[in-house]
């Protein structure tokens, strides 16, 4: 097929995206050299690549906050992903950013994630403590890297090295790393771990700030953990619902209300990171992509009035939401599968599947196949991680 769709799309990108743009035909490329696709850019097909993906599938049944499936509405790792890429292509696409690698980027960001949320990530953490430990961004450029096998010719996905680094980076610079994965990755192929990543990857991560700071007041209200009268203790919100009720009076639905918070609240942050990051830009003359990873602070970031009022919403989630009690103790059960499994596994790898069992050998060091076990249970989901743990050690469940 004539490659012309590409080129063209190509060429609009420099006629319409920002100098400060990553763009797709100046990538540094793949691991691997693939022919370019005739009809896509090689940041269309990342993000084609990562949403055709088992990792990217299995994230509807992993936890957000609520274990999967602990109900209909609430979040899950899969509709989070969904609404950050969202939010991240309004902003690049207002920033004049390059909004395909930034939907790659946002799109890929927790495909690494482990089962049951933040909960399960430290069970692993813990687990993993003596062998370099675990990081769900590293899980996730092992994902793309290697662990996912769709091609003959390679593992993993081969995705470019702009969607890799937006990945890994998600969360900034890593100054230090005790992973041996990233350390040997890094080696072959440069990710420049010490700098910020592109414009790109920055909005990916800022996305997802926005992202869960405001389902997570929907989904903390839908549970009953806070009323209205308790989420307007908070200025900011009081001044959104007083605003609401000026223009619906004899309105009292507080679904309508909290609908009303979260899309304020939402569009609200949007706004604030355009405008901080604009002011950023022209303040440190950032003119090429490059420019932005080498300062030393987020360009792509909230103001500090923003960030003052972000801080008041955390805190008061913390309170009444991440801590509550039936939280805290899903949390504490889901924490322990995580820790049971792995020590059950490290103890006994007759207990592993059959394929996994005949990749550690008798010559296999430890850190070796805490590295398999840790990969094995970080891709579970919610429910498998729980069967899982049931085959183990429920004497009543059938093997």
């Amino acid at each position: 097929m004539d490659k012309i769709i590409r080129e063209r799309a190509e060429q609009n990108e420099h006629l319409f995206l920002s100098p400060n743009a990553a763009f797709a035909d100046e990538s540094l490329g793949r691991v691997r050299h693939e022919e370019e696709c005739p009809i896509r850019t090689c940041f269309q097909r990342d993000r084609d690549r990562i949403i055709h993906s088992e990792a990217f599938r299995r994230l509807k049944h992993k936890t957000q906050v609520f274990l999967s499936p602990g109900g209909d509405h609430y979040r899950t790792r899969l509709t989070h992903t969904l609404e950050v890429s969202q939010i991240a292509r309004t902003i690049a696409r207002a920033l004049a950013l390059n909004e395909d690698l930034t939907e790659a980027a946002a799109l890929g960001h927790d495909l690494g994630h482990t089962p049951f949320g933040h909960a399960g990530e430290r069970g692993l953490q813990n687990a993993m403590a003596k062998f370099g430990g675990f990081d769900h961004n590293i899980q996730s450029l092992k994902i793309m890297t290697k662990l996912e096998i769709h091609y003959p010719e390679f593992p993993g996905l081969n995705l470019t090295w702009e969607t890799l680094e937006g990945t890994v980076k998600h969360n900034g610079p890593i100054k230090k790393t005790t992973s041996a994965y990233l350390k040997e990755f890094n080696k072959k192929y440069d990710l420049d771990l010490k700098n910020y990543p592109s414009l790109e990857g920055q909005v990916g991560a800022v996305a997802d700030d926005i992202a869960y700071n405001n389902h997570d007041i929907d989904d903390g209200f839908n549970a009953g953990f806070f009323s209205i009268e308790k989420l307007r203790e908070l200025p900011f919100i009081d001044r959104i619902v007083a605003d609401f009720e000026k223009e619906h009076p004899g309105c009292d639905d507080d679904r309508l209300k909290i609908y009303a918070i979260t899309r304020n609240m939402i569009a609200r942050m949007i706004f604030d990171v355009l405008r901080n990051t604009k002011e950023n830009i022209a303040r440190h003359k950032i003119a090429t992509d490059n420019d932005a990873r080498y300062l030393k602070a987020l360009t792509v970031d909230f103001s500090e009035e923003m960030k003052a009022e972000i801080k008041l919403l955390r805190s008061f989630l913390r309170d009444y939401f991440y801590t509550h009690t039936s939280v805290a103790r899903m949390d504490m059960k889901s924490q322990k599968i995580i820790e049971e499994l792995f020590n059950v596994f490290m103890n006994d790898y007759k207990l592993l599947p059959m394929e996994l069992r005949s990749k550690i050998t008798p010559q296999s060091k430890d850190r070796e196949a805490a590295e398999i076990i840790c990969e094995y249970i970080a891709c579970m989901t919610d429910m498998c991680a729980v069967e899982e743990h049931r085959r183990l050690f429920d004497v009543h469940t059938r093997f």
